[in-house]
Formats: C-alpha cells, structure tokens, sequence
C-alpha cells in the first residue's frame, strides 16, 4: 500500500483466524485485498521462517496473493529471505519500520513537542 492508496474497508478477524488477522480492501468491490497478520512481540522474539511459511500457507488457503505480516520486534534473515522467495506478495514490517510508519502517517501518534531550529541567514548581514 502507498501513501496515496485509498483504503475502502479494513476487517479485523477473530484469534483462531487460520493465520489472517485483518483484510484491507483496497477498492470497494474487494477485488484488490491484502491480508494482514500481527504479532506483538518482545524485542527479544524474533519472527522465524516457520511464522512467515505459516503465513503463506494462510494467504494460499485464502487464494491471496498480498499479505502483510507485522510485528512489534524483529525478523530473521531466514524469514526475509523467504519472503523474498514466495510467489506471494508478502512485505514485512518490524517494530522500527513500523514506528517509522506511524510518526510518518501520524497514526496512533500524538506529537508532544515539536522544534523550530534557526539558520543564520548570511544575505542579512551583507
């Protein structure tokens, strides 16, 4: 999904979802969807290959071909690696990714204080 996307409906889904926990419908027909699945996580939990095969195996079962796997801590380089390797579609967001995302789009995010830092302006001074 990219900035400019329109999102037409997000469904969350129960545990016990068979490996999908939200389905973003990208148009209003349902044609363009993409799964998504969360996990929160310690920073010392790393997401390991059988989670993201899981995973696939959840978008096959859907017959999908987009998914978005999320999670609060890390990914193993074996489970970006697989990823990469799929027929799918799958992008993986990590906790730093996913920080980025929400101070960028300002989602879930209240700014506290914010900073105006200044510049000597040389032309000023001629």
């Amino acid at each position: 999904m990219h900035a400019g996307d329109v999102v037409s409906r997000v469904d969350g889904t129960r545990s016990g979802d068979g490996g999908v926990d939200g389905i973003i419908d990208q148009d209003a027909l349902g044609l363009a969807r993409i799964y998504v699945q969360a996990k929160r996580y310690a920073a010392d939990n790393v997401v390991g290959r059988p989670q993201i095969q899981g995973f696939v195996g959840a978008l096959h079962g859907h017959q999908a071909n987009q998914g978005v796997f999320i999670t609060t801590s890390t990914f193993s380089r074996e489970a970006g690696e697989y990823a990469r390797s799929v027929n799918a579609s799958v992008v993986l967001i990590d906790g730093a990714r996913l920080a980025d995302l929400m101070t960028k789009y300002g989602v879930g995010v209240q700014a506290v204080q914010t900073y105006t830092v200044f510049r000597v302006d040389e032309d000023y001074f001629e």
